[in-house]
Formats: C-alpha cells, sequence, structure tokens
C-alpha cells in the first residue's frame, strides 16, 4: 500500500517533483562544486602565490645574527665571511616536505666596475639549473620560476644549459638604456683583480632596484670574488598551510611544545615547520619566514574559503525555500486525499512517513544528478581561474548527503505541520 501511494504521487504529481529534485540539484551541484574547489583550493592558490616570489629565506646562521645584533646588512664586511656550501642546496628537497618546495635559488653578489668606472651591483644566482637529487629526483630550479613576473624586453633568459652561460649576463632595463647596451653587446667587468668580458643574453624589466644590476651565473660570480662553493643567501617558494596558534607557538620555541603538539606541527606543511627542516638540512643556516608573504597567503586563501562556504551556505538556504514552497503546494493539492487518508483511520505518523519518503526519493535523484553536476562545475572554475582540474575528493560525497538531507528537511516542514493540522471535516466538506 505504501509503494502504491508514493509510487502514485511520483508518477501523478512528477511536474512538481520533477521541479523539486531541480531544485535540489541545483542546490547540491553548488555545494558540490564549491566544496571541491574548497578543499583543492589552498595548493592552486598558494601555487599561483609562488610565480611571485620566495615565501622564505634561507642564510647562514652566524651572518645572521651579526645582522641582527649590528644592523648591518648581508653585504657588510663583518660578515663576508659567512656563506653557505653550495654542495648542500639539494638536501632542501629531502626534507619531510619536500613536495611543498616548489622551487629555490641561490644568491651570491658582489660590485664591479663597469667601463665607465661605475660600480654596479652584480648578482649570481642559478637560471635554470639541473639537479640530480640523491632520491634520484631529477629538477631545474632557478631564478627564471622565482621571478616569473619578470618582463624580458630584449633577448632571452640565460639558459645555464648553453656551453657558454658562464660568459653571458642579463642587464636591468634602467642601467642598459643609461648605458646604451643593447642584446649582443660585450661588457668587460672588473671586480677586484679579476676582469671578464661577458656578453648581454637579454634585458629585464623588474620594476624595482634590480632594473640597475646585472644578474650572471653563480659560478661567474664565485669565478670572480674567489668564493668557489659558496652562496650567501638562497630564496625559497614553499607551499604551506596558513598559521594558527600551534604554529605561532611553535615559531617562538619548537622545544617548549609537547611531544604530541610537536609532532603535529612538524607534520603539518606551515612555513615555521618548512623553516626547521630546512635548518636541520642544510648546517649553519637560519631559515626564516617572509612573513609579508606568508601571511599573505593564508588570508586570501581563508577569505576564499569563507566565500565559498558563504555560497554554499546561502545555496542550500535558497534550495530550502524551493523546496518548502513547492512541498507545501504539493500538500495542498492532496489535501482531499489526505484528509480521506485521516478519515478512515490513517495516523499522522504514517501520512507524515510517507510524504518524506517521497521527498527523500526525490532528493535522491536530484542529489546524484547534482553532484555530477557540481563535480563539472567544480572543474569549469579549475580550469577558467587556475588552469588546471580539481580533484574529485571523495569525503565531499557524505558531507553534501548531509547537507542535501538536512536542507530536505528543513524545507518539508512547512508541509509537515501542514499535514498535522489538516482537519478532515472540513477538507472534505469544503471548508478548508
Amino acid at each position: 500500500m505504501l509503494l502504491k501511494m508514493i509510487r502514485g504521487v511520483l508518477f501523478h504529481q512528477r511536474g512538481k517533483m520533477l521541479l523539486i529534485a531541480f531544485t535540489i540539484a541545483l542546490g547540491a551541484s553548488l555545494a558540490t562544486g564549491m566544496l571541491n574547489v574548497m578543499m583543492d583550493v589552498g595548493d592552486k592558490v598558494n601555487q599561483e602565490l609562488k610565480t611571485y616570489g620566495a615565501n622564505i629565506t634561507v642564510k647562514p646562521k652566524d651572518a645572521s645574527l651579526l645582522s641582527d645584533i649590528y644592523d648591518i646588512g648581508e653585504n657588510g664586511e663583518a660578515i663576508a665571511a659567512s656563506y653557505l656550501r653550495e654542495e648542500d642546496l639539494g638536501k632542501i628537497k629531502t626534507i619531510f616536505w619536500a613536495f611543498n618546495i616548489v622551487d629555490f635559488t641561490p644568491f651570491l653578489d658582489t660590485t664591479v666596475t663597469i667601463p665607465d668606472g661605475t660600480p654596479v651591483k652584480t648578482v649570481g644566482t642559478w637560471f635554470n639549473h639541473h639537479l640530480s637529487l640523491p632520491t634520484g629526483e631529477e629538477l631545474d630550479a632557478g631564478v627564471v620560476g622565482m621571478r616569473s613576473w619578470w618582463d624580458i624586453t630584449a633577448g632571452k633568459w640565460l639558459d645555464e644549459k648553453d656551453a657558454n652561460a658562464d660568459s653571458e649576463i642579463m642587464v636591468g632595463a634602467v642601467l642598459a638604456d643609461q648605458q646604451g647596451w643593447s642584446v649582443g653587446d660585450t661588457v668587460t667587468i672588473k671586480a677586484g683583480q679579476h676582469e671578464k668580458q661577458l656578453v648581454i643574453a637579454g634585458i629585464y624589466d623588474a620594476g624595482g632596484d634590480e632594473d640597475q644590476q646585472i644578474f650572471a651565473t653563480l659560478d661567474c660570480v664565485q669565478g670572480l670574488t674567489d668564493r668557489e662553493g659558496k652562496v650567501a643567501s638562497i630564496e625559497v617558494s614553499a607551499i604551506t598551510t596558513p598559521d594558527n596558534e600551534l604554529a605561532k607557538r611553535a615559531a617562538k620555541n619548537p622545544q617548549a611544545l609537547s611531544s604530541r603538539d610537536y609532532e603535529t606541527w612538524y607534520c603539518t606543511a606551515y612555513v615555521s615547520a618548512i623553516c626547521y627542516q630546512i635548518q636541520e638540512a642544510i648546517p649553519n643556516s637560519l631559515a626564516t619566514a617572509v612573513r609579508q608573504v606568508a601571511e599573505g597567503e593564508g588570508a586570501i586563501l581563508e577569505k576564499t574559503q569563507l566565500l565559498m562556504i558563504l555560497i554554499t551556505a546561502l545555496s542550500l538556504v535558497g534550495s530550502a525555500l524551493g523546496i518548502s514552497n513547492l512541498v507545501t503546494a504539493s500538500v495542498m493539492e492532496r489535501a482531499q486525499e489526505i484528509g480521506l487518508l485521516k478519515a478512515i483511520g490513517a495516523k499522522d505518523r504514517s501520512i507524515t512517513g510517507v510524504i518524506i519518503v517521497e521527498i527523500l526519493i526525490t532528493a535522491l535523484i536530484g542529489g546524484v544528478i547534482g553532484y555530477f553536476m557540481g563535480f563539472g562545475f567544480a572543474q569549469l572554475i579549475g580550469q577558467s581561474v587556475f588552469g588546471s582540474a580539481v580533484e574529485m575528493k571523495l569525503k565531499v560525497i557524505p558531507i553534501v548527503a548531509a547537507l542535501i538531507t538536512l536542507v530536505t528537511m528543513a524545507g518539508s516542514l512547512p508541509a509537515i505541520r501542514m499535514v498535522l493540522r489538516l482537519r478532515p471535516a472540513e477538507v472534505l466538506h469544503g471548508g478548508h
């Protein structure tokens, strides 16, 4: 009898049931899309922000201490003897969060004299330096990825895979304009007792102080300054998790944490945890977060996730209101049928149960359709905003199922109240 009544409603009121299913599908699709994107957006937002620079700086521990005490810049004479070893750089990709390290590059700078006697800051770095790591991983690291926003106005990025890379340089647009240099020109530079002729491979516009500098390979600057195998600092770009109270406590003193908190912190991609692990991997190093970048990433991520939660909540509220109107209209159309059932002895509980089962079956159909629509919606967002697909998160399925069930029940409450208040005599005799 119960199945016959449910089947009858689903077929005889299929127009309204389809509208209810469609309303639920819209709510489910938005919830699915937003939740999938929200759970995947952290890495994607971080990846996008990584194209705008490093969020971790690594310096020699001695140099950092002297700089803090005497307020000396990293190029000061008092700390000139403090360096990191170039051979240790690959260890950055051996830490616990190695896969969160997007890119890194070392720096070693000096002041050279160009032909007209002008002193110019020259920076040695990696461009697209190839590394073969102890883990078996092969990668290219360097300033090409770390300074992707630079505009190469003439020529090209210096390519370390070229045999003559150590005899080439890149020149800032302001310096090139002042000196009248063009791509292909040969520039003679002097550093101490060393003199070298270098060819301009490219001219870049960085929009900052770098536009008055020269960039060369790390090997080139090491040779000019007799500092083979040494680097002054390292910039690291890493995907991190926004800081919370635990991360802030750990950043002050990791040793003060309980063993449980320490394990949680160490095994979470907080910027402080990654800095700590880099210091463990590279001898005599001090890794610090570029706080403005790290905090900015966290704030953007939190606001993005909050926006998606609000969109999801509003879409579900809209679905609940739509379901409420449609179910109430359905019950009003069936008022005489329900009144008759009550007149022949049907209990309110039984009638309410039939209506709930009908709505839940409709919600199941709409929810399944909405889930796949939502996943397609998530892919559209991923491709259009981030240029990559959004991963399907299985844990979204029970969350969406619970939300749709809650919304469907909430939307059905006014109709259920109407059923409970319905009087058979009034309905059957036209008084209602």
